[in-house]
């Protein structure tokens, strides 16, 4: 039936496209009207045709993704309750955020999964400090689920400026925490969200999670191909709100990690966590938010995440709460059950536009990669600050870009109701937070783009 509805139109290449294109312009530019560059330089036309589209070979199979539900653990009891009243209510991962050492039995007590006892639940943990005895306490006790340790000593430094305790250390415990490694086990992860939030561009992203993986593959590689080899390291991606750039900057990053890892000959999955990027959200008219993070989790979706954890309306200034709680799972299970979105991944297969976009910023990234490692490798781009200057670089293109007018937050730089008022509402600080500290390096800080316009009204509240 397909083939029969085609046969009935002559095809029509792209070069005939753009001649009409351009004789309905009547004499204006063709480039300078209807092609538009972004800040990752890459060149968005009008149009896209199968002839001038390069297929790359993106190894996406059908797979469901799974809806994550973030837990932060002041105490077992209280967080063992809420990651059961989640999974009861359609989560089906659960991530634990903790800054200090839990009761590992007690916050995992009586958890599984509702729907099939049978199925291992996967659980995530992001700890927010590094202790050898307790990340193997952690692998001994939880070999009834599948659990992905996050540890993360380089994104560590990345954020706090610092290593847990110093370089030599951090590593050592690392290289034994993956020698304990058993097969339930995912221990290596890569935050690459850190540089999306403090405003690195989509190329930069890319590579800077290339290269900061590349970091553990040089410097533990025996023990990662004895212990990860069947398994994943698992990277951590904020999604921003250019819908169709961050589909593609997904498919780009599956793109260069098999080619990396073919590198190395190893076979370790990129296992994608995704979580809505915080950088545009808003303290004003804060429902629109929801929208936002709506069609970031799409583009999670359709860019082959593995793993969905959404962001609550309201995280910017209010504590953790149940309703707004209960909203952010909910988006994501109406996307993944009413919208036909279980299994998505591969929908943008096959897109001229999401392919060209994919190829582009592949070739981008890898060419910044290459840059990286040939001038001695991230952690030394680091220690020098050249990471940091060029994400600050991007960052101040972008603020600029907002205060202008370019980049629109509906509610906060355009249509602002003048009648919200947000001060007596602030549960929580929403800015960023300065603590001078010595540091080894200068950290990579997360900002907003909305904050410095945020403050302005409220000083006049």
């Amino acid at each position: 039936m397909n083939d029969f509805l085609f046969n009935e139109f002559e095809p029509i290449s792209s070069k005939q496209w753009k001649q009409k294109i351009q004789f309905d312009l009547k004499g204006a530019d063709y480039n300078e009207t209807l092609v538009w560059e972004s800040n990752e330089g890459i060149k968005v036309k009008p149009f896209y045709h199968l002839d001038d589209v390069d297929f790359l070979n993106i190894n996406s199979k059908k797979k469901q993704f799974s809806v994550c539900q973030s837990i932060f653990v002041s105490d077992g009891k209280t967080a063992n309750f809420l990651a059961k009243d989640a999974l009861k209510r359609g989560a089906n991962a659960i991530e634990f955020e903790a800054n200090e050492i839990f009761d590992v039995e007690q916050l995992l007590k009586g958890l599984y999964l509702t729907d099939d006892s049978k199925k291992i639940l996967q659980i995530h943990f992001k700890l927010n400090f590094l202790s050898a005895d307790f990340l193997t306490e952690l692998i001994e006790k939880t070999s009834d689920f599948t659990i992905f340790l996050n540890t993360d000593i380089i994104g560590n430094l990345v954020k706090t400026g610092n290593w847990f305790k110093n370089n030599k250390e951090d590593h050592t415990v690392l290289e034994n925490i993956l020698k304990k490694a058993t097969k339930n086990t995912n221990v290596l992860s890569v935050d690459a969200g850190l540089y999306q939030n403090a405003g690195a561009n989509i190329v930069q992203q890319v590579a800077y999670a290339l290269a900061h993986a590349n970091e553990y593959l040089n410097a533990n590689n025996d023990t990662v191909i004895q212990s990860e080899s069947e398994e994943s390291i698992q990277f951590n991606f904020s999604i921003g709100g250019n819908y169709f750039f961050e589909i593609a900057k997904l498919r780009a990053f599956q793109y260069l990690w098999e080619i990396l890892t073919e590198e190395y000959d190893l076979n370790i999955k990129a296992n994608l966590f995704a979580k809505p990027s915080l950088r545009n959200k808003t303290l004003y008219d804060y429902n629109v938010n929801m929208l936002r993070t709506t069609t970031e989790c799409m583009s999670a979706i359709l860019g082959g995440a593995d793993v969905i954890s959404n962001v609550s309306y309201d995280s910017l200034y209010h504590k953790k709460n149940e309703f707004a709680e209960r909203i952010a799972r909910n988006q994501l299970l109406i996307l993944q059950e009413e919208s036909y979105f279980k299994q998505a991944n591969q929908f943008a297969d096959g897109s001229y536009y999401i392919e060209s976009l994919t190829k582009q910023f592949a070739e981008k990234a890898l060419e910044l990669f290459k840059d990286i490692e040939k001038n001695g490798g991230f952690l030394k781009q680091l220690q020098a600050g050249t990471i940091q200057r060029k994400i600050e670089e991007s960052a101040t293109k972008e603020q600029q870009q907002f205060d202008n007018g370019e980049i629109v937050l509906l509610g906060t730089n355009k249509h602002p109701n003048i009648d919200d008022k947000m001060k007596s509402e602030l549960e929580l600080y929403p800015f960023v937070k300065t603590k001078p500290r010595k540091t080894t390096i200068k950290p990579v800080i997360a900002k907003r783009l909305a904050e410095k316009l945020e403050q302005e009204r409220l000083s006049k509240e």
